[in-house]
């Protein structure tokens, strides 16, 4: 339930964060003129008008539709936990960085909650071999979360290699699958 919280103010804050980078046009209209005028050395008449407003009533229930879009928006994004790579990289595919800036505000956002990253590799490749690349992909992701904010204390990393594969076929599609990082919230 505490994560549940969490979460939801997470969310809040980026719908505040977005709604704060829209932009408002402002109607002018006429109201009451008050006028003062004076002779100054060489400046003439002066003339001050003073525009006199009424109170404007927000409608909120466009903000709220729209926190509500963005709160789910952002939990579809922190349902996504699988960062995938390509063959024998360790780089973060660009088609996954608003996965990965989901959950890095997400933790931010919430310094008591901790996650784990799991690197993985296929079987292609000696063991060792598997390991460290799987602890390389782990790491790129970790240290992509700390540039967005997150302390390094609520990153682990571990490395399973070519050991926990989602696939178990011998395909580059099987391959493709086994190639991940994924974001294990504890």
């Amino acid at each position: 339930m505490a994560k549940t919280k969490l979460i939801h103010i997470a969310a809040i804050t980026f719908a505040v964060f977005l709604a704060g980078c829209a932009s408002n046009d402002v109607e002018e209209t006429s109201g009451a003129e008050t006028t003062e005028t004076g002779t100054d050395e060489g400046l003439g008449d002066l003339t001050l008008e003073v525009e006199q407003q009424e109170p404007v009533e927000m409608d909120t229930s466009a903000d709220d539709e729209m926190a509500d879009a963005v709160t789910s928006e952002f939990m579809d994004l922190l349902d996504q936990t699988l960062i995938y790579f390509d063959f024998d990289e360790s780089a973060i595919r660009s088609e996954f960085r608003t996965v990965l800036n989901a959950h890095a505000m997400n933790l931010a956002a919430n310094p008591n909650m901790s996650v784990v990253l799991e690197g993985h590799a296929d079987e292609r490749g000696t063991r060792e071999y598997n390991l460290a690349l799987g602890e390389r992909r782990a790491k790129a992701v970790a240290d992509y979360l700390m540039l967005r904010g997150v302390a390094s204390s609520q990153i682990d990393t571990v490395s399973y290699g070519e050991e926990m594969p989602l696939a178990l076929g011998s395909t580059e599609s099987d391959y493709a699958e086994n190639r991940r990082v994924e974001i294990v919230y504890p």
